[in-house]
């Protein structure tokens, strides 16, 4: 287990990254400095610079953590001995859920990607597109089996779902009249009758 400087035993990845995460919503990266983070986590710069490189690598981090548990569960989804209407809409649903899960993350990505190094930009698009390519394949097995119709191109259709989900963190609000699995639901009913032959 990775080393703690206090006694609540959490590792002090953990804690720089909540610290980071929590600073970068609040205030935006480019308005959070090392300092604040090391202060807000409780750790020294040193510590900081162990586990990350660089504040660039926080915010890499942040983003990528939640992208890990996403593309895991689309593998499991994908690869479930289910009917394809049955494992695309689990996916969509799915993502739709972690990206509430994790709001702050995905806002703070999104708001914040262009401070990404050239190298870690490409390195994220690469993750990206990889989970994209996996959801792309559900549709398109879907369309190729006469499941859904191709009437829209698969390129489309998922561009179409991520659209709505990258959006969430500008409007879902954990006090608003739906639940995260309700609004869920209601996106991936969509994306299913958007495909049906």
């Amino acid at each position: 287990m990775a080393r703690t400087t206090d006694g609540d035993g959490t590792p002090v990845p953990q804690r720089l990254l909540a610290a980071a995460t929590r600073l970068f919503a609040e205030r935006g990266y480019d308005r959070t400095s090392v300092q604040e983070i090391v202060e807000a986590a409780g750790v020294t710069k040193g510590a900081l610079y162990h586990y990350f490189g660089s504040k660039d690598d926080l915010l890499h981090e942040v983003y990528a953590r939640v992208l890990r548990v996403q593309q895991e569960r689309l593998d499991a989804y994908a690869d479930a001995d289910e009917p394809i209407e049955k494992r695309l809409r689990g996916a969509a649903a799915d993502v739709v859920v972690t990206t509430i899960e994790n709001l702050d993350d995905a806002m703070i990505f999104f708001r914040s990607m262009h401070h990404l190094s050239p190298e870690k930009n490409k390195q994220v698009r690469a993750e990206r597109r990889r989970y994209h390519e996996r959801f792309r394949a559900l549709v398109e097995e879907g369309q190729e089996t006469g499941v859904f119709s191709k009437a829209t191109p698969a390129d489309l259709v998922v561009d179409y779902h991520f659209g709505s989900v990258h959006h969430l963190s500008t409007w879902y609000r954990p006090d608003g009249p739906m639940t995260p699995q309700q609004v869920a639901d209601h996106l991936a009913d969509l994306l299913l009758r958007a495909l049906r032959p």
